[in-house]
């Protein structure tokens, strides 16, 4: 497939030196629709890059409303922190909210709608009994959805602050315990590094990767399947300056047993992005790969569903491709038994308007 404009830009920026007003036009809405518009503006600096005037309004103000989401950001957080003060828990940031805290490069000009956290699963009563009395409640009072939520996945309902209306979601692991390759959990807190002077715990850099990795490449929807990929990208390309990154991180896929997501982490964002990956560590972790049928295979569905979801990036093969993989997410998830009748489920619900997840 054709590398979208988007793509073309952000991993060679000096080129808009050449764009017309019409480029510019497809450049912001590829970027607007795939929530990476901020990181975007963060990248081509005015100071350097002439940009139109009528562009440049579109880029301060994504920038602008990213500032401001961090400014919220922090302020959630604080307040998270406040809620669950009186738990003797170690509160691990997850994602969006960890780069941020860590400082990450892939935090650049990120905006995201909730923030993710990761505590023991003993404690996740203790923990959302907190969270109700400072204000949040859960999205969700099916019957279903509940059991669906607390019996076969790696989080509790999605909570939202009834004054602030801003979501939280408390996972007690990275992916579903029906997940195939579930990791151990422990293995997850054993590594997990303290934000300085706060009560507040990030993944290990390699952990980070692979629950980026992991979640992507188990998902069903795509609507942030382009950015979700330039993080990998981002993370790759700075964790990697340590010596030792690339053995660690495939050292730990293994414990992890993550080898197929980091496998296609790797693969698509050298084929998207250019992401230098040493050819001896895409190979090593090729090998965990069922066959170049599967591949190939993959590559048909990933290439297309990972792109911004616009017109200009479609084909008439993408929405094929996307329901597959959404169909793949919960094979991956669910044993068969579950899987038939939870689609089901979801198919009648959708046609009666109640689906929520």
């Amino acid at each position: 497939m054709k590398r979208p404009l988007l793509t073309s830009v952000l991993i060679n920026p000096t080129q808009v030196l050449d764009f017309n007003l019409q480029q510019w036009d497809l450049l912001i809405r590829q970027a607007r629709r795939a929530n990476v518009l901020a990181s975007l503006a963060d990248l081509l600096d005015p100071k350097i890059v002439l940009i139109p005037e009528r562009a440049l309004l579109h880029l301060k103000s994504a920038q602008i409303h990213a500032n401001r989401f961090n400014i919220a950001l922090e302020y959630e957080i604080k307040c998270i922190e406040k809620a669950l003060k009186d738990i003797p828990i170690a509160l691990v940031l997850l994602k969006g909210s960890a780069y941020i805290q860590a400082g990450n490069n892939a935090a650049k000009g990120r905006v995201f709608s909730d923030v993710d956290i990761l505590v023991p699963e003993q404690q996740l009563m203790e923990v959302e009994t907190a969270l109700v009395k400072a204000g949040w409640m859960t999205n969700t009072l099916d019957a279903y959805d509940q059991k669906y939520y607390r019996l076969w996945m790696h989080e509790i309902p999605p909570m939202r602050h009834l004054k602030r209306q801003t979501s939280i979601d408390v996972h007690h692991n990275i992916l579903p315990k029906t997940t195939r390759k579930c990791p151990d959990v422990n293995k997850l807190w054993a590594c997990a590094i303290k934000v300085p002077e706060r009560n507040l715990w990030v993944l290990a850099p390699e952990d980070r990767v692979l629950h980026s990795a992991a979640h992507l490449f188990h998902e069903g929807e795509f609507r942030q399947g382009f950015r979700d990929l330039l993080d990998l990208d981002r993370l790759l390309k700075e964790f990697s300056t340590s010596d030792d990154f690339w053995l660690k991180l495939l050292q730990r896929a293994e414990a992890l047993q993550q080898q197929i997501p980091l496998y296609y982490a790797l693969r698509y964002s050298q084929k998207m992005f250019s992401t230098p990956v040493p050819e001896n560590i895409l190979l090593s972790s090729k090998n965990q790969v069922p066959n170049r049928i599967a591949t190939l295979l993959m590559d048909a569905l990933f290439l297309r569903a990972l792109l911004p979801d616009h017109d200009s990036c479609n084909d008439q093969w993408s929405g094929l491709a996307r329901w597959l993989l959404f169909v793949r997410s919960h094979w991956l998830k669910m044993p068969v038994c579950l899987i038939i009748p939870h689609l089901l489920r979801k198919a009648f619900r959708r046609v009666l308007g109640k689906e929520q997840h």
